[in-house]
């Protein structure tokens, strides 16, 4: 399991909501150490940022104090600067597994956390980075998560694309493979031409089996043909996929999550919680 965990704060109420219920049940599964960070943004700020940030330090420590009282420990962290630098200094300096980051749905009327600092992060970080879904629920006019967090680990979802990163991209799935109860491992075939498609399927699902062999839990294969980030989320839905694992690629990576990659259109159609896994 991933042990050492960041999670970044904007004192949101999504951010708290996903401190009181989501984080500690990944504690319940096996993390063991907490980091929780908040970054006061100079570039956002009217106020002096050092008193901001004293005021921030004394509001971290005692929600840290409320985790603690979980039996969690806790790791709080407060800076100044551009958030998702910082943030991914803090996690390559403390090397922490896994940053665990809320995503609001655009039916929330604050300001989304998977804004700029969030989109920034995750390219900026060399870390996994597990993006969790949360929406108003207007029934209760609430926000309530989209995930038990307990059980996102259960039924993963990985996209290869049998290049170096795939390979990266397993890595990290093996680190939680105890608590896994059945891998599903897709492959879109969007490339070659026409006539070349029968083969490029034929060969994906060979080398689609090799990645298959690497686990000792439960799995299946599927090779499917389109628009990758369709095929990706489709599948995750068919097979009640409980997360979805897809790796994103260094520079090319940097320029595209703005411009429409797949990563970037599985994390925002996705309702299920995402893994983006670096591949530098």
């Amino acid at each position: 399991m991933f042990e050492k965990v960041l999670f970044p704060t904007d004192f949101s109420e999504v951010s708290r909501h996903a401190l009181k219920n989501c984080i500690p049940q990944l504690f319940e599964v096996g993390a063991k150490e907490l980091y929780l960070v908040h970054i006061v943004d100079i570039t956002a700020t009217d106020i002096e940022a050092i008193e901001l940030m004293k005021i921030d330090e004394g509001e971290l420590n005692r929600i840290a104090e409320e985790i603690r009282a979980k039996g969690i420990e806790v790791n709080p962290i407060v800076k100044i600067g551009i958030p998702s630098l910082e943030i991914a200094e803090i996690a390559q300096e403390n090397n922490v597994d896994l940053v665990v980051m809320p995503s609001k749905g655009e039916n929330i009327l604050r300001q989304m956390f998977l804004g700029s600092t969030a989109s920034n992060l995750v390219r900026a970080t060399k870390k996994p980075v597990l993006v969790v879904k949360y929406e108003w629920d207007e029934e209760r006019e609430e926000i309530r998560c989209l995930s038990n967090c307990k059980e996102i680990f259960k039924r993963p979802l990985i996209a290869v694309d049998f290049s170096e990163c795939s390979e990266k991209v397993i890595n990290v799935v093996k680190k939680f493979e105890e608590l896994i109860e059945e891998v599903t491992l897709i492959h879109v075939v969007d490339y070659g031409k026409h006539e070349e498609l029968e083969k490029n399927i034929e060969t994906a699902k060979v080398k689609l089996r090799e990645f298959a062999r690497s686990f000792k839990v439960p799995n299946k294969t599927e090779v499917l043909t389109g628009i990758a980030s369709h095929s990706i989320l489709g599948t995750a839905l068919a097979k009640d996929s409980s997360l979805i694992v897809v790796g994103k690629k260094g520079r090319s990576v940097i320029k595209d999550l703005l411009l429409g990659s797949t990563a970037e259109r599985v994390v925002r159609d996705s309702k299920l919680p995402v893994l983006l896994v670096p591949c530098e």
